[in-house]
């Protein structure tokens, strides 16, 4: 009998592994999926009815040209991914900046809190001020995420302390945190850089 029971929850382990994704599926919404999926060269096969669009701005602050396909446009699914060609072949990044289905496979969303985001990292994070292009930028602080594609800029609800909007790395107490009611205003998924 014990065989049999073991014989069993292998099929099992091995029939959920392989089950194959498509465009029905709900962990297509996984940042870390698409970025498989445009690896494999099946975005349209996987989000056929993303009504995507596509054409070439400037980005990294006005200093890149890069072509860009945007899924899902006027929605709240609205992702925005960014090519490191010209061609559409090579992936840059994945930016979501709306309340979605949109979310890394480690579960932050953008509408993801602050606490959230120290229990998801294992450990406390640090952010970048307010009132720049990198606004709420986080910096893992050695955590769990550190290592990770996935950046994530926050935002305040309550607006915080004048001092607070900079460029720089700021230094605040639990009650300064708790008082901004800071969450995720966007996610990026970034894939290396190469040399």
């Amino acid at each position: 009998m014990r065989k049999l029971l073991l014989l069993s929850a292998i099929i099992l382990l091995v029939s959920c592994k392989s089950k194959q994704l498509t465009a029905n599926s709900p962990e297509k919404y996984d940042l870390e999926v698409l970025a498989q999926v445009i690896s494999d060269n099946k975005l349209d096969e996987i989000y056929p009815g993303s009504n995507k669009t596509e054409g070439t701005e400037l980005f990294e602050e006005g200093t890149e040209e890069r072509s860009y396909t945007i899924l899902y446009p006027q929605t709240p699914d609205n992702c925005l991914i960014i090519w490191a060609d010209k061609d559409r072949t090579k992936l840059h990044q994945i930016y979501v900046e709306k309340e979605s289905r949109w979310r890394s496979n480690t579960g932050i969303r953008v509408g993801s809190t602050y606490d959230e985001l120290e229990e998801i990292n294992g450990g406390p994070i640090k952010f970048y001020g307010f009132g720049w292009d990198h606004s709420g930028a986080v910096d893992w602080n050695k955590g769990g995420l550190e290592n990770s594609k996935i950046r994530v800029f926050l935002a305040p609800k309550i607006a915080p302390p004048k001092d607070f909007y900079t460029d720089k790395m700021i230094t605040t107490t639990d009650d300064e945190i708790d008082a901004m009611q800071l969450k995720v205003r966007a996610i990026l998924f970034q894939e290396p850089t190469e040399n």
